[in-house]
């Protein structure tokens, strides 16, 4: 009996031992921290895997999360410096770096967060007027991520990233806003036709002056080349002359009958060909024609006298069919 009584003792000093070595055990989940309290006073921090504490002599104090987290902002309103009222709301992230300073330093942390949060976003929009409220929202998450970081930085906090989701102005100061927008508009769309008409008037004067420039060179060049036919035209009637009159001079009557007739059927062209000419008369034939070159042979042969007659035979024109005589 004394001996069954024993073993009863023994199986519950054995079961005592095993709660007592499982109550010492403490196995945190990755991403958490749990704090260690002794008599209520913070000892250690477990980290997470197992862990082993003093049964019933130490206690778990506070489970905090060390993975970042968001928290919402609500809905606030804020007015601008320059008085106009806008409804903003955000988004915190924030991250536990330090657990006994996020366990002991403060109470209710999200809550501080939260309302740190909104008092600095209510100063840091309130100080700008409402056009840099609504153009600068990444100014806006650096000025509230800077200010609001330093405040928790004694909690063992880092803020991450501090966004603001909404900006919502009052509906008639959207509405007025919109016509200011649609009147900037078509200012500049007023600005920019004006200057294309200008740029196309410009355009346009460069170009006819451009052609007035090219016409100018075009008629000097012209007028250039016009002058220099003229001149080679004269040089050559002047060599013509002097080579006729050489002739003349030397008794070469064939070179005087060549020389008048050529210009007697350049004057008979001309007043074939004037625009005033609508009906030209010829009383006279090709063979008058000849005759009359005949005759202005015969003059010529007077005035260089009977030296020069052979001369004159051979270089005359000859005669038609109709005034050939047969011996």
């Amino acid at each position: 009996m004394s001996l069954f009584g024993f073993d009863i003792v023994l199986i519950v000093f054995l079961a005592l031992v095993v709660l007592v070595f499982f109550s010492g055990v403490k196995t945190v989940p990755q991403g958490h921290n749990y704090t260690i309290e002794r008599f209520g006073r913070y000892r250690t921090t477990l980290t997470p895997g197992l862990n082993f504490i003093v049964p019933f002599i130490d206690r778990i104090g506070q489970k905090l999360n060390m993975m970042e987290q968001v928290l919402d902002v609500p809905s606030q309103e804020v007015i601008t410096r320059d008085n106009a009222s806008v409804t903003a709301d955000g988004v915190t992230f924030y991250q536990v770096l330090d657990a006994a300073r996020a366990a002991y330093e403060v109470l209710g942390l999200q809550n501080a967060i939260l309302n740190l949060t909104m008092t600095n976003i209510r100063s840091v929009m309130g100080s700008m007027d409402l056009d840099q409220l609504l153009s600068n929202r990444d100014e806006i998450n650096a000025q509230l991520l800077r200010v609001v970081d330093a405040a928790v930085e004694p909690w063992g906090i880092k803020i991450t990233r501090i966004e603001i989701k909404d900006i919502n102005p009052p509906r008639d100061l959207v509405e007025a806003m919109g016509r200011q927008m649609k009147a900037e508009r078509e200012k500049r769309a007023a600005i920019l036709e004006a200057e294309g008409r200008r740029q196309s008037e410009i355009l346009k004067a460069e170009g006819q002056k451009q052609s007035l420039i090219l016409e100018a060179e075009g008629r000097r060049e012209s007028a250039f080349r016009d002058s220099e036919a003229r001149e080679r035209e004269a040089e050559a009637e002047a060599k013509a002359t002097q080579l006729v009159s050489e002739a003349i001079a030397a008794g070469d009557v064939q070179a005087i009958n060549y020389f008048v007739a050529n210009k007697y059927i350049e004057a008979f062209g001309k007043m074939a060909t004037s625009r005033n000419q609508k009906t030209l008369i010829m009383p006279i034939e090709a063979t008058s024609m000849l005759g009359a070159l005949t005759g202005i042979g015969e003059i010529a042969k007077e005035a260089f006298g009977s030296g020069s007659t052979a001369s004159a035979r051979s270089s005359s024109v000859p005669e038609t069919g109709q005034g050939r005589e047969t011996d």
